[in-house]
């Protein structure tokens, strides 16, 4: 859309992955990753998902056991992007703490 308005050509590979882009099964580990609980702690920051549910959201979901591998995987990556950023950002903020005093 944005190429149409400023007159420019597509360049595919400069295109982020659209989420039809993506296999189902990547749908659902987002989807589940996304309902299980934050552990979050006040100086240290995010530390991760709380998997205490992960059995009963699969057997909910009615996962087979090779997709609950997949699926596994694909939460963990996704969880430790997101405490890597979470560490960023605290590190940042401490950072700016310490240049103000």
């Amino acid at each position: 859309m944005m190429c149409e308005q400023t007159g420019q050509e597509v360049d595919w590979e400069k295109c982020p992955a659209d989420w039809e882009d993506f296999p189902p099964l990547v749908w659902e580990a987002v989807n589940i990753y996304n309902s299980l609980g934050d552990r979050v702690f006040p100086d240290i920051g995010y530390i991760g998902k709380d998997f205490t549910n992960l059995t009963f959201i699969f057997e909910i979901e009615k996962t087979s056991k090779y997709a609950q591998e997949i699926i596994f995987d694909l939460i963990l990556w996704l969880d430790a992007r997101n405490i890597k950023i979470s560490q960023e950002k605290i590190s940042a903020e401490y950072a700016k703490l310490k240049q103000k005093k």
